[in-house]
């Protein structure tokens, strides 16, 4: 590598002019030179391209954007939700890049043109000095590093300049529909011409082949590909199959990744993005998963999606190993071929599905639509589009997950990220690298393995027994941990008495005598044998419900249990009434390792936690009852570590959100603890666009008969608090026309407050108003009960009677506290009772918060982190629950917080900036109940 760079040096020093006029200064000439073609920092655009004239704080937002990409800034944005924060992004970043790739061509022309002087400069210099015979004194080590700088950037810029025009050349004929078709037409002229002849065969030459071709092949490549592969260690192979995988590709242009939550977000984004002035010259990609995206029915068809991503990888290494084999010069059957790859799965395909996708911009149904067209992968497609795509919209996971950015071909650096609806960006990087594993799963996949050790290994290489014994040992040592037994059934364990305790990663690594085994090799070894997917692959074929959870007892001989094995997938289970086999509804009761056929891949992922550093998690060791219900959890503890990387390699990050409030958990522990200092962290919190007089926030001390209004733990539940929150409700259906959103700390309080209600007679008052609904526990169902609130509010709009419009009871982090849409009449108030505290005696809280006062310094009134964290948590779900209301520049509401501690300034500072600064604290409800009654008489037509 050095011998490399000092070739280098040697070209650029020898491309040097020796001599010199005496009436110039080399240094101070080249110096001139390389500043004149310096990137100048741009000036902040005062008007932005948008679809319409934009609001005031739109502006504000977009400048505050832009300054951030330009000067490499970390942003914290929050916009509210109405405010049209998508399109500010869009138009903001999209308005920045435009100008970022034009200074980028200007700097390129200036290069040339400071070339094409220096030549001029040599051939001066060098009649110069012939005519003179003098040299000047040479600081040749400043014009040195100068001239090197020049070379190093010209090269780089014309490189990029050749790509863009060629990229652009290829898009430009795309557009025209005379890309080549190349050799695709004539494989299929033969293809058809060979069905042709055959049509003609006999029948017994067509059976022949149909055999050849089908069943028979399957049966002797079965075991091929469930049997891993021989494995070198480091020493023996270094890491050259990790190298064959980085092809050299298309180089990366400078892109924005846009991240959002949901492909549903994703989707709208994109849609905002074809709305907009850039939506015609954006070359827009959006990346899915394997579940939204494959075309191939016969692996769409698979329930899980581990299922999916499994079948998935292993037709594309099958079809790697026939082309491999082929480019060796080896006979391979076309059969396999056919058998072992996926159709939509080919190079000159992929390419054209590239092609078409950067014309346009698409969304991921549209892009769905395509790869049906042109028969290629859409999964694989939109990565292929990935390096000269300027716009990439993608979900979090795959941003946040290191090996899962790496595997979609994501590059970061000097590029732009934006997270969106970043509210919670802490909580998700903490749950995408939590794992969790259930006993169950532990005793299945240790069973599973053991059963595939038998009967492969006199096939099986040195290297794999060794590291599947390794593996063998870290599921035994998990089982006993828990206090189970190898070879007994999960579901047959009685554990005695449930117990919950938190470990240090070491402490654990030691109790399970695992503190010697280098977990680094094991798991380079899982990912490059594949075991995992061999041995679901190997489960698949002897029936997944007929492998038997029971290990293989040491005390039998190996031939008593392999003919143990081999017998139970030669019995066939007695099938019920309804057509399943009654083991595998007992299997299946209520086990979450269900949804794999073998959970060992999940397993992986909590053996890959473990080699997280000492301070950064906590194993929770969670036993109950049944081993088959016990669970190993590891718990993140310090989310920046696996936001460093992004931190440090794109050129800006910002995060934004309707309700970012408070801020001051993304600075410390997401940002300062990756080692960003406070002068890169730029905040901008933007006003609404609507008016004081259409938002009354009120924060109410107490009810109607003055008993004070406090729903802490200890009071929450007392009859007097239960009637006196009946009774502002039931004032509230009398004031309030449309629909009312009440919100709860939890289920259970909500089921509570609705049976004291029923009992006592306050739901038979405010049904006489309004028409009550309850949030469902399932998912499933809160689309149904929507509908139905919506349309009692629509007919009471247009009815003569005295029902005013319906009453919703939702629950804080339920499915109606976010994403849904309350704008108009039906959330014309919000009521929060309560501080939704988290539970304090949870374990993982409390050693998360354990955790911050440990490695956070205290706040400057003297508070633990710890408890600042806490109190974030509960006020981060306060303000995802009010932001329901407010959804348009035409839209008017009020809120109603139910506490008193609402009226403590530290918690009304922690509400987003657009309603605490307009809240009214009313220790009274006479003063409230006036300021409601007024805000909607004022609101009411005349």
């Amino acid at each position: 590598m050095e011998e490399e760079f000092d070739d280098i040096d040697d070209e650029v020093l020898l491309s040097l002019p020796l001599d010199y006029p005496q009436s110039s200064s080399v240094g101070a000439e080249t110096a001139d030179t390389v500043d004149a073609v310096t990137e100048a920092p741009a000036s902040i655009p005062n008007q932005f391209p948008f679809p319409f004239t934009p609001y005031d704080i739109q502006v504000g937002f977009m400048r505050e954007l832009y300054r951030t990409l330009e000067e490499g800034k970390i942003g914290i944005f929050e916009s509210p939700t109405g405010t049209g924060k998508s399109l500010s992004l869009i138009c903001g970043a999209l308005t920045w890049l435009r100008d970022f790739e034009e200074r980028q061509q200007k700097e390129l022309e200036q290069l040339l043109q400071v070339e094409e002087g220096q030549r001029s400069c040599k051939d001066n210099s060098t009649s110069e000095k012939s005519r003179t015979g003098s040299v000047p004194e040479l600081d040749w080590i400043t014009a040195f590093a100068q001239k090197q700088e020049l070379v190093e950037r010209s090269k780089d810029m014309k490189v990029e300049q050749e790509m863009r025009l060629k990229r652009e050349a290829r898009l430009q004929e795309i557009r025209k529909n005379a890309r080549p078709v190349g050799n695709k037409g004539k494989r299929k002229r033969e293809s058809d011409e060979f069905e042709e002849l055959f049509k003609d065969a006999s029948k017994e030459l067509r059976d022949a082949y149909a055999a050849e071709i089908g069943h028979a092949s399957l049966e002797d490549a079965d075991d091929e590909k469930i049997v891993v592969d021989e494995y070198f260690s480091d020493e023996e192979k270094n890491s050259n199959a990790d190298a064959e995988k980085d092809e050299v590709g298309e180089e990366h242009v400078t892109k924005i990744y846009y991240c959002s939550r949901t492909h549903s977000q994703l989707a709208q984004f994109v849609r905002e993005v074809q709305k907009s002035p850039f939506g015609n010259d954006t070359r827009t990609v959006s990346l899915g998963s394997r579940q939204n995206m494959c075309i191939n029915e016969t692996v769409k068809q698979l329930k899980s999606l581990t299922l999916i991503n499994d079948r998935c990888l292993e037709m594309q290494k099958n079809k790697q190993k026939v082309e491999q084999k082929e480019k060796d010069g080896e006979s391979v059957a076309k059969r396999k071929k056919t058998v072992g790859g996926c159709p939509f799965y080919k190079q000159e395909l992929l390419y054209d599905f590239r092609d078409k996708v950067l014309v346009e911009v698409k969304d991921i149904e549209q892009l769905v639509s395509v790869g049906r067209q042109v028969k290629a992968c859409p999964y694989y497609g939109t990565r292929y589009a990935i390096p000269g795509a300027q716009l990439v919209a993608l979900p979090y996971n795959t941003l946040l997950h290191k090996s899962t950015r790496e595997a979609s071909g994501i590059k970061l650096r000097g590029n732009i990220v934006i997270i969106d609806e970043a509210h919670n960006l802490l909580e998700t990087i903490n749950n995408v690298h939590s794992v969790e594993v259930t006993g169950a799963q532990i005793m299945c996949a240790h069973s599973q393995l053991s059963q595939y050790k038998e009967r492969y290994k006199t096939r099986l290489k040195a290297k794999n027994l060794m590291y599947i014994k390794q593996i063998l040992f870290s599921l035994a040592s998990f089982v006993k941990c828990l206090g189970g037994k190898i070879g007994i059934a999960a579901d047959k364990q009685n554990l005695g008495k449930s117990d919950t305790r938190l470990q240090t990663i070491n402490d654990f690594l030691f109790c399970t005598q695992m503190d010697n085994m280098n977990l680094f090799k094991v798991m380079r070894y899982c990912a490059r044998s594949q075991i995992s997917r061999k041995l679901h692959g190997f489960v698949e074929k002897y029936q997944p419900s007929l492998v038997p959870v029971v290990e293989i007892r040491k005390e039998e001989t190996t031939t008593s249990g392999l003919s143990k094995f081999l017998k139970g997938i030669i019995t066939k289970p007695t099938d019920t009434p309804d057509g399943n086999t009654a083991e595998v509804e007992h299997s299946r009761s209520d086990d979450s390792s269900s949804s794999f056929t073998s959970p060992l891949m999940h397993i992986e992922g909590f053996l890959e936690a473990l080699t997280n550093a000492d301070k950064d998690g906590r194993i929770v060791v969670n036993k109950q009852n049944l081993l088959s219900h016990s669970s190993l959890k590891f718990l993140m503890l310090n989310p920046s570590v696996h936001f460093t990387s992004i931190l440090q390699d794109a050129r800006a990050v910002v995060v934004a959100g309707g309700t970012m409030q408070p801020v001051s958990e993304f600075k410390e522990q997401l940002f300062v603890s990756a080692g960003i200092q406070l002068d890169r962290i730029l905040e901008y919190s933007c006003g609404h666009v609507v008016s004081a007089d259409q938002l009354l926030p009120i924060c109410l001390g107490r009810g109607p008969s003055g008993v004070e209004l406090d729903f802490t733990y200890q009071s929450r539940d007392s009859s007097e608090m239960l009637d006196e929150l009946g009774r502002v409700l039931c004032n509230v259906c009398t004031l309030v026309p449309g629909g009312v959103v009440c919100f709860f700390p939890s289920y259970d309080y909500e089921r509570r407050v609705h049976e004291h209600w029923e009992k006592t007679g306050f739901l038979t008052r405010m049904g006489a108003k309004k028409r009550i609904f309850r949030e469902p526990k399932k998912a499933s169902q809160a689309d149904q009960v929507l509908s139905e609130y919506s349309k009692c509010i629509h007919r009471s709009r247009s009815g003569s009677g005295q029902i005013t419009g319906s009453l919703l009871m939702c629950v804080v982090g339920g499915k109606m506290s976010e994403g849904i849409n309350f704008s108009d009449d039906l959330g014309r108030c919000v009521v929060m009772v309560g501080l939704p505290y988290p539970n304090i005696r949870s374990p993982e809280l409390k050693e998360k918060m354990d955790y911050l006062n440990m490695h956070m310094s205290k706040s400057p009134d003297g508070r633990l982190p710890g408890q600042i964290h806490y109190e974030n948590l509960c006020m981060k779900a306060v303000n995802q629950s009010i932001g329901r209301a407010i959804r348009h520049k035409g839209d008017y509401a009020t809120i109603l917080l139910l506490d008193h501690r609402y009226l403590k300034p530290s918690v009304i500072s922690k509400l987003p900036g657009w309603i605490s600064t307009q809240v009214q604290r009313m220790d009274k409800f006479g003063p409230a109940y006036a300021a409601v009654r007024k805000f909607f008489i004022n609101k009411t037509p005349a």
